[in-house]
């Protein structure tokens, strides 16, 4: 019988999650039956929000059970099918990830068309997929920015941050990026054309955008929370707009920080503060689409990938997340074992 190998959740951490906490297991791929196919995954993606996951208490995603398969945004390819409108060769995404293959219906994939010139199926992990419509979101819906405004955009060179910014920078505004080493720094001013940006392990927040931003910031692109939010709040000019997108800062904290304590800005200063869920939007993806696929022909929009090999690399990468090691997006490559 044919098998693969997947990732299991066996222990549910107290603080930082570590390795021990999952295992790998070889488990049995049914037969198909009429209607269904057999996918092979080529990409996995391992995300910040899965931390939440790893919890057994209420969040907008349901915990991850123990000793049963993960599952995550993955990109693979048909390579048996039953299921006249995914025949063999057919590149589908799926919620079926953290694992090398497996047997879904035809509502549990999406056909894929092929990726823009110059980049891989991987991107409808990244800039295609759900990153690439969070930033999207956030930028388009809460923060709307006008020409020669000024954005302030957390975890800068991560995914969802550096798109984030290089969308605000499309729509003319001023971007200072907020990241976590000096070689970061360099990456989103040079790559992702940031006019700014700046190491806040090595300068507190406020005194940052005391230097960068003298006269404020008009609106923020949140991934963090903590000390970050704090100075983006103080620094708001009358009118100013929050995209809540994550808190990376807490999600290994069992006793999340409490939330700022210059909160009385948002009446005085008129600020907007917005959380958002881009599973609540799966509509928009065309839309999204469409004008990311424009931006990245006429090279307003770039993006890059941390990229591991293996199963077994899936939890390590994971884990890394949490370290700031990475740029961009991570994903996850897995060989290739049949003909396609």
């Amino acid at each position: 019988m044919l098998t693969s190998i997947e990732v299991q959740l066996v222990r549910r951490p107290d603080a930082t999650a570590a390795v021990s906490d999952f295992d790998l297991v070889e488990a049995p791929v049914p037969s198909l039956k009429s209607g269904q196919v057999r996918v092979e995954n080529r990409y996995l993606s391992v995300d910040p929000y899965m931390r939440a996951r790893m919890n057994d208490r209420p969040s907008y995603c349901p915990p991850w059970p123990l000793n049963a398969p993960l599952d995550g945004d993955a990109v693979g390819i048909v390579t048996e099918s039953r299921e006249p409108t995914l025949p063999s060769g057919q590149w589908v995404l799926s919620d079926c990830g953290w694992r090398e293959r497996y047997v879904a219906g035809r509502s549990d994939v999406r056909p894929l068309e092929p990726p823009p010139a110059g980049y891989g199926y991987s991107a409808y992990l990244g800039i295609l997929g759900a990153t690439g419509l969070t930033a999207y979101l956030g930028v388009m819906d809460v923060l709307a920015p006008r020409p020669g405004e000024v954005m302030l955009i957390t975890t800068a060179a991560g995914a969802v941050g550096g798109t984030a910014g290089q969308m605000c920078r499309a729509l003319g505004a001023h971007v200072i990026g907020s990241t976590s080493t000096p070689a970061k720094v360099a990456h989103v001013i040079s790559r992702y054309g940031f006019d700014a940006a700046f190491d806040y392990r090595n300068e507190q927040p406020a005194q940052a955008l005391a230097r960068l931003a003298p006269d404020g910031i008009d609106g923020m692109f949140d991934n963090v929370g903590g000390t970050q939010l704090e100075a983006g709040i103080e620094a708001m000019r009358t009118g100013g707009r929050i995209a809540k997108c994550g808190a990376i800062g807490d999600y290994n904290s069992p006793h999340p920080a409490p939330g700022p304590p210059n909160m009385h800005h948002f009446f005085g200063k008129r600020l907007v503060m917005r959380g958002f869920l881009v599973s609540d939007h799966h509509d928009r993806i065309p839309e999204f689409q469409r004008k990311a696929r424009d931006w990245l022909a006429d090279g307003q929009l770039v993006a890059d990938e941390t990229v591991f090999s293996g199963i077994d690399s899936a939890v390590p990468a994971f884990l890394q997340l949490f370290a700031g090691h990475n740029i961009g997006k991570t994903v996850i490559s897995l060989p290739v074992t049949g003909g396609f």
